[in-house]
C-alpha cells in the first residue's frame, strides 16, 4: 500500500503528540508502547518504523511538550503579557486539572530525573531556554541574578502545581495556587541581593 508524500512525518508526529499526552496523564513509566500506539490509532507493530526505542519516544515526546510550553510563554510575551500574566497563565484552575496538557516538569519531574543522560541534557537545555524567556520579564532581565531568580520562581510554581493537583479538595487547591501566584510575585519584587 502507498501513502500520501509526507503520511510518514505525520503519523511520527501523531505518535509523539499522542506519547507526551500519554506520558504526561499516566507518567512515564505507566504510558507503554501498545497503550500510546492504542491511543494513537495505529498497531504496536507501527512503532518501530519510526522509532528505535522508547527512550528514543521519551526524549521526542517530551522535547516535543516543552516546545510547546515555550512557544506559549514566547506568544505571551510578543503580546505583551506581563510577568503576572505569565505566572497566573501556569498557576490556574484549567492547568491544574488538565496534567495531559501541560508543563512536562509538574508532571513528570521524578521521572525526568530518572531518564537516560541524554534525555536530562535536552531537559536542561530546554529548561534553560524557558527561564530565560521568563528571566525577560524580570527586572535587571540580561543580569545572571534575574535567570537565577525565574529559576526560582518556575520552580516555585512548578511546585506549586504539583502540590494543588495532590490535594482532592478544589477550593483548598485553587488557595495553593493562589499562594504560589503571590509567592512567585514577592520574589519577583525583592530586592536583588
Amino acid at each position: 500500500m502507498r501513502f500520501e508524500k509526507g503520511h510518514k512525518a505525520a503519523t511520527r508526529r501523531h505518535i509523539i503528540d499522542v506519547a507526551s499526552k500519554c506520558m504526561r496523564r499516566d507518567g512515564i513509566s505507566a504510558a507503554g508502547i501498545a497503550g500510546i500506539m492504542g491511543e494513537a490509532g495505529l498497531t504496536k507493530g507501527a512503532f518501530s518504523p519510526h522509532f528505535e526505542s522508547k527512550d528514543a519516544l521519551v526524549r521526542e515526546a517530551l522535547a516535543s511538550a516543552l516546545s510547546d510550553q515555550q512557544h506559549r510563554l514566547d506568544e505571551d510575551q510578543r503580546r505583551g503579557v506581563a510577568l503576572e500574566g505569565a505566572i497566573r497563565r501556569y498557576l490556574n484552575r484549567a492547568h491544574l486539572k488538565d496534567p495531559a496538557g501541560g508543563c512536562p516538569s509538574a508532571a513528570l519531574l521524578p521521572e525526568i530525573a530518572r531518564q537516560p543522560l541524554s534525555t536530562r541534557q535536552d531537559y536542561e537545555k530546554a529548561l534553560r531556554s524557558y527561564v530565560s524567556s521568563l528571566a525577560a520579564l524580570l527586572p535587571e532581565a540580561d543580569s545572571a541574578a534575574s535567570r537565577r531568580r525565574a529559576t526560582t520562581i518556575f520552580g516555585l510554581m512548578v511546585g506549586t502545581l504539583q502540590f494543588a493537583r495532590a490535594v482532592p479538595d478544589t477550593v483548598q487547591a485553587e488557595q495553593i495556587l493562589e499562594g504560589g501566584v503571590e509567592a512567585a510575585l514577592q520574589l519577583a519584587r525583592a530586592p536583588s541581593p
